[in-house]
């Protein structure tokens, strides 16, 4: 079952919804044959973009750390999807260690792990926090929002394995990015399922390496419908060894900008669209600190411009210059994007990110950014073959459903082609 995000159904994407809703029999038969042959990522979110005339995920993140953002309308099949996932990977599992990122003093990331907790303790899992801080000292209690805690405690390495006094865990969940690279103790664990496996961490991934991967899931899938996989995938192009502050490497960027947005005018005018052709230049380094929206290469001159992707202590030296996706939902005239979120192979909900400060052709994942949580529109809706394209939210939400769920499918991909231990046995 896919559940059924709220929208308010702006920019009706009538060919494409259509189309996804006839073949929905093939479409739903593909997913279970390829998963099948690949594991998707335990856990993970998409961020998609709504133009009308295409729709694309914009980031995927593997370590998602917004359950906060859901209604507890998706508990029950988010613990439904925790327990598929665990039974598969550790069916005799009774013990999770949960890992969270340095966020602590963060009262919405902690409401974000006390919904993780409830979700895996409800899946009948005991859950204990571990914390990857050297200077943990003993158990630690975290105050949350709600009045309730949460119990954070040192992490203990054996020789073979990783756990807390007196609690030896079957599953290790991770819900910290190691942006900062991999501790050691996280290494070399032969009896135990760490997930997301350490190549998934954001100081490994490279987003260009991911829309590779989806790029080739985009294609097979449009294969499968008959249609432009333009309609579903960000065009991109890739530069290394690039400072915006001394300019070097500019001239790769500037010649990628130049030819993404050529691409980008011949597809717009072949499908008749007067929207302007824009590109994102962002750092190809899974979270990085700034994007730039970027209309001419000419733009990448400005050096006050530059200097958003220079400042900090860790500036952009690899970057992906990205076809531009406008967003047209929008909440109370708010500019918005649907995030949606999956456990194992099934989507779990969603929530729209909002920002009213921010433009059509901005990222808005940006200081002032709201979130409205959404899970069902009706929980005993599905989509309804043969309605109107663009009239019907059961609809749209299992359109949105599918493009997640290629992006999810495009982060197994990548994963198989980085994990180190397969070029071993290559």
């Amino acid at each position: 079952m896919v559940p059924h995000l709220i929208t308010a159904l702006t920019g009706p994407i009538n060919e494409l919804e259509a189309r996804i809703l006839e073949s929905m029999p093939a479409i739903e038969r593909w997913f279970r044959l390829e998963w099948m042959e690949h594991t998707p990522p335990f856990y993970c979110a998409v961020d998609l973009r709504n133009a009308g005339y295409k729709l694309a995920p914009v980031d995927t993140e593997l370590y998602p750390s917004a359950f906060n953002n859901l209604t507890p309308e998706m508990l029950p099949l988010a613990v439904q999807a925790a327990m598929a996932a665990v039974e598969k990977i550790c069916p005799e599992a009774k013990n999770l260690l949960l890992v969270p990122g340095p966020e602590l003093a963060n009262p919405f990331y902690l409401t974000h792990l006390q919904r993780l907790v409830e979700v895996f303790t409800l899946a009948g899992l005991n859950v204990r926090l571990g914390t990857l801080a050297r200077d943990a000292k003993g158990p630690r209690k975290l105050a949350l929002p709600d009045g309730g805690s949460l119990t954070i405690e040192p992490l203990q390495r054996g020789k073979r394995r990783l756990g807390l006094k007196d609690f030896d865990p079957c599953t290790i969940l991770l819900n910290n990015e190691l942006r900062e690279g991999v501790p050691g103790l996280l290494e070399d664990l032969h009896e135990q399922y760490l997930l997301p496996p350490l190549h998934a961490s954001t100081s490994s991934r490279r987003k260009s390496r991911h829309f590779q991967s989806y790029e080739e899931v985009a294609k097979r899938f449009a294969k499968l419908l008959g249609m432009d996989p333009w309609l579903i995938h960000p065009m991109y192009g890739q530069c290394g060894k690039v400072d915006f502050g001394t300019a070097e490497g500019l001239e790769c960027v500037k010649s990628n900008v130049d030819a993404l947005l050529t691409k980008i005018r011949r597809k717009h005018k072949e499908y008749g669209i007067a929207d302007k052709a824009f590109v994102v230049v962002k750092s190809d380094a899974m979270g990085g600190p700034d994007v730039l929206t970027v209309r001419d290469a000419k733009d990448l001159d400005d050096p006050q411009r530059r200097a958003r992707m220079s400042r900090g202590a860790d500036p952009v030296r690899e970057v992906i210059v990205q076809e531009g996706v406008p967003t047209y939902e929008r909440i109370n005239d708010a500019v918005a994007e649907p995030v949606v979120y999956m456990i194992d192979r099934y989507v779990i909900g969603g929530f729209y990110r909002v920002h009213a400060a921010r433009g059509t052709d901005e990222s808005l994942d940006a200081p002032g950014s709201a979130y409205v949580p959404l899970a069902f529109a009706e929980s005993t809706q599905l989509p309804r073959r043969g309605a109107k394209p663009g009239a019907s939210a059961p609809n749209r939400f299992y359109m949105y459903g599918v493009i997640g769920r290629l992006a999810m499918l495009g982060a197994s991909y990548e994963l198989e082609a980085t994990d180190p231990e397969a070029e071993v046995y290559a």
